[in-house]
């Protein structure tokens, strides 16, 4: 098995009987990121992607604008009990010095926002306005966007238990998709990937995540200039509240023919879904 699964002992119950068997399960491990040999943050992840995830994260927090500003990023110490490298912890090097944010504690897997200290810490100012550009995307395509990101979701189809993000074009096709235990690790991800592949910022891709539409993925489609976020389930009153001040489409229950658009509706060419078939 690789190291984003497991195989754990258990009992399945069913209406016929029990039966013992082994269940394959996502691996969830600690993420260390240290700058320049200073710990800034702890993570709850699935193993894989930890580069495009480093990325991700230090972009969201502002604390890097492109690719050219990280000199370097290398596994370092970390051993098991067996003295194997564990591979959880990434040192950064910076090409140029920049204040830390305020995080010093472990960010479990459901909470990306987990060791901020104070209220001011969690909205960060974006460079970029996703309401500006002329992006649109037909109905149809974006309906069928949650379809295509499951078909690339083969861990959680392992487990059954993966968050996923990706990016989409205007014609449906996924740039990249990225599976991970946190949803804001899922997403930081996809958008480390468009950081190292220089395409920050995305004014014309959507975010599609598997999760709820929470403010911290809103906070980091804007950081990105993504102009479009789309979600299988709920946002919050917050994040349509930040969606609304910086102009992005969030789009909350997209799942199948139907969807809810809770702000900036102008850039979906509306129509009849059943009719794009």
């Amino acid at each position: 098995m690789s190291r984003v699964t497991a195989r754990r002992r258990m009992v399945r119950v069913t209406a016929t009987g029990e039966i013992r068997r082994p269940d394959t399960l996502a691996v969830e491990e600690p993420l260390e990121m240290r700058i320049g040999g200073e710990s800034l943050n702890v993570t709850m992840r699935t193993p894989g992607n930890d580069i495009d995830l480093v990325h991700g994260f230090l972009y969201s927090e502002n604390i890097i604008q492109s690719v050219d500003d990280i000199v370097s990023a290398r596994y370092c110490a970390g051993t098991d009990a067996d003295g194997q490298n564990t591979y959880n912890v990434l040192d950064i090097q910076l090409r140029r010095t920049r204040p830390l944010p305020k995080r010093r504690s472990i960010t479990n897997s459901a909470c990306g926002l987990c060791g901020k200290t104070t209220v001011d810490d969690v909205r960060i100012r974006s460079r970029f306005r996703p309401g500006y550009g002329d992006f649109t995307i037909d109905i149809h395509v974006l309906s069928t966007s949650p379809d295509e990101l499951r078909s690339q979701q083969q861990v959680f189809a392992a487990t059954g238990g993966l968050h996923a993000a990706g990016l989409f074009t205007a014609d449906g096709t996924a740039l990249v998709v990225r599976e991970d235990v946190g949803r804001h690790n899922a997403v930081d991800k996809v958008i480390g990937w468009a950081v190292r592949e220089n395409l920050i910022p995305t004014a014309d891709l959507v975010l599609i995540v598997s999760s709820r539409a929470s403010f911290e993925l809103v906070q980091k489609a804007v950081m990105a200039g993504i102009p479009m976020l789309g979600a299988v389930s709920a946002p919050s009153s917050l994040a349509v509240d930040l969606a609304v001040e910086a102009g992005l489409t969030l789009v909350g229950f997209l799942r199948g023919d139907t969807m809810n658009i809770y702000t900036d509706v102008h850039r979906i060419a509306l129509r009849p879904i059943a009719a794009a078939l």
